[in-house]
């Protein structure tokens, strides 16, 4: 540490003594002026008296101004921070410890106020965190619930089959037995598949690839494995696609998976005898696919939930995963696009809009 020479006046002490010897001083060398001076001795008291109150009033003053004054600020400061307000501002700039004090304080501040911020901050992703951390909870709750009632219909024909085996002698049932076995192992393996599939989906670790791929070829490939190639078919087809090329940047089989889950949902439900329709519509920068199955409409409140995991409309009785739709809507959830489905005329129509690529 720099050591202050004995008169420097950059301290409260060398100031303080260097005030109280030049008022000594002064107050001497008045006296013995007044004392060579031809005048009465009341009048020189009272010059002295008078001389004495000013130099003890100047002093005040001063010695206000140079310890006083400077105590205040640095106690309201004080009384800032003790009330965790950081925002005051201690603005003593004397060369003193009064200056260094404040300037320390001012310090103090700003690095308290910064790991006030910091704490603030690692609260605020800890709240997070534990919000996290109970939706997680939640999810896994309902999902064991889902997957837990889910698989009782098929577990139960596989032992209620299995145990029909032990006793049947006749080689066609038995035959038909174990055909209803692998149904239902098939159906446990594809809603596995489907559900670690949405999970990965959901929890982000699966990582979306982007590559530039033709969009309406795409859609002509999936409608004509799933629709076209079908004998027993027993509906009606028909769609509307540009003539022209329309490109988009985006995982390709993610969106052939949301086309497969689409396009296959129309096929499922569609009435015996009934009509799909496909259409991929262009306005300037984006495109809008839509799907439409020819049914009976859903109530309001079943169109909301539709999208749900292991959700199926009462009144439609085909059996799946219940998995395939809420797939397609965290899939396009995660490109941030619209999507939806609606009762129309006639029918049932499921779409989505999709930015084009340049």
């Amino acid at each position: 540490m720099k050591k202050r020479a004995l008169y420097d006046l950059g301290t409260i002490r060398s100031k303080t003594m260097a005030l109280s010897k030049l008022a000594g001083g002064v107050i001497v060398a008045f006296y013995l002026v007044t004392e060579k001076l031809p005048i009465n001795e009341d009048i020189s008291f009272w010059l002295w008296f008078g001389l004495l109150v000013a130099v003890i009033m100047t002093v005040d003053f001063l010695l206000g101004k140079m310890i006083s004054r400077p105590l205040g600020r640095i106690n309201a400061a004080a009384r800032q921070m003790a009330e965790l307000d950081f925002s005051a501002y201690c603005d003593i700039d004397t060369r003193d410890e009064f200056g260094e004090l404040s300037q320390s304080l001012n310090t103090m501040f700003s690095n308290l106020q910064d790991a006030l911020h910091r704490l603030e901050e690692a609260n605020a992703c800890l709240e997070k965190d534990v919000e996290y951390e109970r939706i997680l909870l939640e999810q896994r709750k309902e999902l064991a619930d889902s997957l837990s009632h889910e698989m009782k219909t098929p577990l139960g024909l596989i032992r209620a089959y299995t145990e029909g085996l032990e006793d049947e002698p006749e080689p066609e049932k038995r035959q038909r037995y174990i055909h209803s076995i692998l149904r239902a192992t098939e159906r446990m393996d594809q809603m596995l598949v489907s559900l670690l599939d949405l999970s990965a989906l959901e929890s982000g670790a699966a990582i979306l690839s982007e590559e530039r791929f033709e969009f309406v070829e795409l859609v002509e490939t999936v409608a004509g494995r799933l629709l076209l190639d079908v004998p027993e078919a027993d509906y009606g087809f028909s769609y509307e696609l540009p003539d022209e090329k329309v490109y988009v940047s985006a995982d390709r089989q993610r969106i052939e998976q949301v086309l497969d889950n689409l396009i296959g949902n129309a096929k499922k439900y569609v009435q015996t005898g009934g009509e799909i329709r496909l259409s991929v519509n262009c306005e300037k920068d984006c495109l809008h696919f839509a799907v439409f199955n020819q049914c009976a409409p859903l109530k309001e409140e079943e169109i909301a939930r539709i999208w749900d995991k292991f959700y199926r409309s009462p009144a439609q009785k085909c059996k799946g995963s219940g998995l395939g739709l809420a797939i397609a809507a965290q899939i396009l959830s995660m490109y941030h696009v619209d999507y939806g489905a609606r009762n129309v005329a006639g029918g049932i129509e499921f779409f989505f809009y999709f930015l084009i690529a340049s």
